[in-house]
């Protein structure tokens, strides 16, 4: 959670990258060809070259085949995979590859005309795409993919550059996937409907069909349809699809959502809630017992659980040395005397050293039950993700749903995502958000330790000011979540945070924005949401280091709304 390092190069390229991402190009005529070689990396790093003797072949994760590319950034070498492509002269082409990892890029160079390139901060796969021209005299273009500096190793497969027969040869082109079979309903909600059905082989894709209709489309083997309505059946289909088209349609099957249980998870949260972390560590800042936290915050999130040898799964251990000898049968009663006092009392999973990895059902598994142990020892309400590494959405979606059918619908449910996390429905945080929304209680996106960022308005917006905050928000508020999921998460004091600290007075003119469309800077959202959740705040500790500040001056205006 705090001291997340941005480098000034990665905001730069945040801001200029994001704002000339292309779309998904349209599939490629039948004319032409993949001019790429060994765009699977089935023969291993053959025609690739790797800076730095950054890149290898896995097993594991592939998108397809056999292999795929995994490229580890290392001090200032960000890890660029590259392949000189045949080329005809003016002529136009389409770069696409599949990825996952943090800040993936894929780029083409020496076009002859414009350089093009785009990324995706996504942990999942996830294909990009752009197109570029040949200049007049350009028979050969440099196509690459790399990584970032400081950040994890990123996978790709399946590059393609599709267009005119350059001459050099090149993979040959795939052929239709075959019809999905096995197609079933894996779990049902009062809003949502879960499928699962048998990959199909060369497939890189699915589409989800709603009584005929396409709602989704997806990269795995399973979807979760959400804004349904209760006690009510849907007819669902699924298709494969890569660059080649589009398999027929699969064999219906139905779903019925179940009766409707209300909006959201969290039970009886406040309609607008204070959410502060309590930190489970000494790091300079005020030592506190849970006792000690002050009286506006209605949720607070133990920050942290620890993970384990067993994938997936999580525990905690109270730092009773460096909390001056608070002991665990006190910590359960200062809980329980808190949640006398109608506040919740959740487990936070993550942080900025938090390396829980939620990537398969066996890790979801063994997450919620380990997490629902925690609730059954500690006493806690429920669980924070504040994973800063990435996560995978349709694994987190299961793990999350596993625990809401142990722990019932008073199960407390918030995530803690940063700014770039959200910024787009496909970015897998905003897609598990989406996923459990019937479950979820709220959303607290942290604007800070950020660098520029885009608002719903496409406009560039820094940290620091009223419209980073707002219109960042619009961003949830208009990409699905209900306002009562939306929270603003701010640091208590400059120590609680390497940048973006903000008084209190611009976040309390960031909620009036948001509810009532007064005190709004330069942007102003297009309709008020009077529901919106609250605020959250790093920590409760700096809070108190700063006598209680930023809870005296936002709690009250929280709870005002």
């Amino acid at each position: 959670m705090p001291g997340r390092r941005w480098a000034g190069a990665l905001a730069a390229a945040v801001t200029a990258s994001v704002l000339s991402l292309t779309g998904l190009a349209g599939q490629a005529q039948a004319a032409d060809i993949n001019n790429v070689k060994n765009g699977g990396y089935e023969s291993g790093l053959s025609n690739w070259t790797c800076s730095a003797g950054s890149g290898t072949t896995v097993s594991s994760p592939v998108h397809s085949g056999s292999a795929a590319l995994k490229a580890t950034p290392a001090g200032q070498d960000f890890a660029q995979c590259s392949q000189s492509v045949a080329v005809k002269p003016n002529s136009t082409y389409t770069l696409s590859a599949w990825v996952q990892g943090a800040y993936t890029y894929i780029g083409a160079s020496g076009t002859g005309t414009t350089d093009v390139s785009t990324w995706t901060p996504n942990t999942t796969w996830t294909q990009l795409s752009t197109t570029f021209t040949t200049g007049a005299s350009t028979t050969s273009v440099t196509v690459w993919t790399h990584g970032w500096y400081g950040q994890p190793a990123y996978f790709a497969d399946d590059v393609s550059v599709f267009g005119p027969d350059g001459g050099g040869g090149g993979d040959p082109a795939p052929t239709v996937p075959a019809t999905p079979t096995g197609l079933a309903v894996s779990s049902t909600t009062s809003s949502s409907v879960s499928l699962a059905w048998n990959a199909v082989s060369g497939a890189t894709g699915y589409n989800v069909y709603q009584g005929g209709s396409k709602v989704q489309a997806v990269t795995g083997s399973s979807a979760t349809v959400s804004g349904l309505i209760a006690s009510t059946a849907y007819s669902f289909q699924v298709s494969a699809t890569n660059s080649a088209g589009e398999s027929a349609k699969s064999s219906a099957v139905t779903g019925t959502t179940t009766a409707s249980g209300g909006g959201g998870g969290g039970g009886t949260v406040p309609a607008h809630a204070v959410t502060g972390y309590w930190q489970n560590f000494n790091n300079g800042a005020t030592v506190q017992k849970i006792s000690a936290v002050q009286s506006q915050y209605d949720i607070i999130a133990v920050a942290f659980a620890d993970a384990t040898s067993t994938p997936g799964a999580v525990s905690f251990t109270l730092d009773s040395a460096g909390l001056g000898g608070y002991t665990v049968d006190q910590f359960k009663a200062d809980i329980k005397a808190k949640q006398a006092a109608g506040k919740k009392v959740i487990i936070s999973i993550g942080g900025q050293n938090g390396t829980i990895s939620v990537s398969d059902s066996t890790s979801a598994t063994n997450f919620a039950n380990s997490v629902y142990s925690l609730m059954q020892t500690y006493g806690f309400d429920g669980v924070d993700i504040d994973l800063e590494n990435g996560l995978n959405a349709t694994y987190m979606s299961q793990a999350l749903r596993s625990l809401s059918a142990k722990a019932g619908s008073s199960l407390v449910i918030t995530m803690a995502p940063q700014t770039i996390d959200m910024q787009s429905t496909s970015n897998s945080y905003f897609q598990t958000a989406l996923n459990i929304k019937d479950i979820l209680t709220v959303v607290n996106m942290q604007y800070y330790n950020s660098g520029s960022m885009l608002g719903c308005d496409g406009k560039v917006y820094s940290q620091g000011s009223v419209d980073f905050l707002t219109a960042l928000a619009c961003i949830q508020l208009q990409g699905g979540l209900d306002p009562s999921q939306v929270g603003l998460g701010l640091p208590a004091s400059t120590s609680g945070a390497g940048s973006g600290y903000v008084s209190p007075t611009i976040v309390n003119n960031a909620l009036d924005c948001l509810t009532k469309l007064t005190n709004c800077g330069s942007f102003k959202p297009s309709k008020a949401y009077p529901a919106l959740r609250g605020a959250m705040t790093w920590s409760t500790n700096w809070d108190a280091s700063a006598g209680n500040a930023w809870s005296n001056a936002v709690g009250p205006h929280v709870h005002s709304l």
